[in-house]
């Protein structure tokens, strides 16, 4: 159950919600991330650098990882792609030829299920994550790549058919906005989980792709591990993990009291320094427990703190 945390040392006034105001994502909020992506020249190299993502040279886009041909070596043939074996057995070089990777697809897979509608400062996680799919959008598009969306609300799981037109990235945008308001009014009735979205999207997926699965990972289950391992098996996978400042963080000295959008209520002190201490090594060892997944399968990992900026998160990942 998530909470949000009321003391007005740590909540600002909420704006106006027709504004946005770090409640939901509007659509005009998701355009302007464009603006960002100059700041990514160090994400483009990295997204393609996992060692599932085969030798590619560019941020998307390179020689291929699909073999095409072996041939006898031709001077100034790249020596990375020297095939030693036929090589060895010839005794004289060969070579090998990739096709080359043309559009990739790039898909975001966004968690905007009611557990999303937390944060303490500037905004809620759901908005966070929000804005991540829409940078990733942007790079994708700026790179000439097809780019898709997976939707989870926790009701129920859209995805779209990935494309590289801006027409088709402003409909994307509208309907994670329209999602990122209809969850904040408390109109979602949890049916779906996130391990169905990430398996869903993991059987449509014809050929690699690379995915990022953006999520705050708090139910994160045996049935979850085994739909991400499944995906890492077909793709490049990165998981996005959006947390709140109140998830590294005891707050400050004090007596507090959390409520949940359903109206429950929860008190702690946090003048204890044992509470305080068993507080953040609980978050920390979830973070770590993620961390230590994701390295196992050969997953990105990377974390974004919802009142950090977030290009300014990813430019140094």
């Amino acid at each position: 159950m998530k909470f949000r945390l009321f003391k007005s040392k740590l909540f600002a006034k909420t704006p106006e919600i027709q504004t946005g105001g770090g409640l939901f994502a509007t659509t005009e909020e998701l355009i302007e991330q464009k603006r960002y992506i100059a700041y990514l020249k160090n994400f483009h190299h990295k997204m393609a650098s996992s060692h599932q993502a085969g030798d590619v040279k560019s941020a998307f886009k390179g020689r291929g990882i699909e073999l095409e041909e072996i041939r006898p070596y031709n001077y100034g043939d790249d020596i990375r792609d020297m095939d030693w074996r036929v090589t060895a057995r010839k005794q004289t070089p060969y070579t090998r030829l990739y096709a080359e990777e043309k559009d990739r697809e790039v898909y975001a897979l966004i968690d905007l299920s009611p557990q999303m509608v937390f944060g303490t400062r500037k905004e809620l996680k759901s908005v966070s994550a929000a804005k991540i799919a829409a940078l990733l959008g942007w790079l994708s598009m700026e790179n000439k790549d097809r780019f898709g969306v997976g939707v989870y609300d926790g009701e129920k799981i859209e995805i779209s058919k990935s494309g590289n037109s801006r027409a088709n990235l402003i409909a994307m945008l509208k309907k994670i906005a329209a999602t990122s308001k209809k969850i904040i009014e408390n109109k979602v009735v949890e049916k779906e989980s996130l391990a169905k979205a990430i398996t869903l999207l993991s059987n449509r997926l014809k050929n690699q792709a690379t995915v990022f699965v953006i999520s705050d990972f708090v139910h994160f289950d045996e049935i979850q591990k085994k739909a991400l391992a499944q995906l890492a098996r077909k793709s490049r996978v990165w998981c996005v993990n959006i947390f709140d400042v109140l998830e590294e963080k005891a707050p400050v000295s004090g007596e507090y009291t959390a409520a949940s959008l359903q109206g429950q209520k929860v008190s702690f002190n946090t003048t204890d320094k044992e509470f305080v201490s068993a507080y953040e090594s609980y978050f920390r060892k979830k973070r770590e427990q993620l961390k230590s997944f994701c390295h196992s399968f050969g997953i990105r990992y990377v974390e974004i703190r919802t009142d950090l900026e977030l290009y300014e998160q990813l430019k140094v990942v």
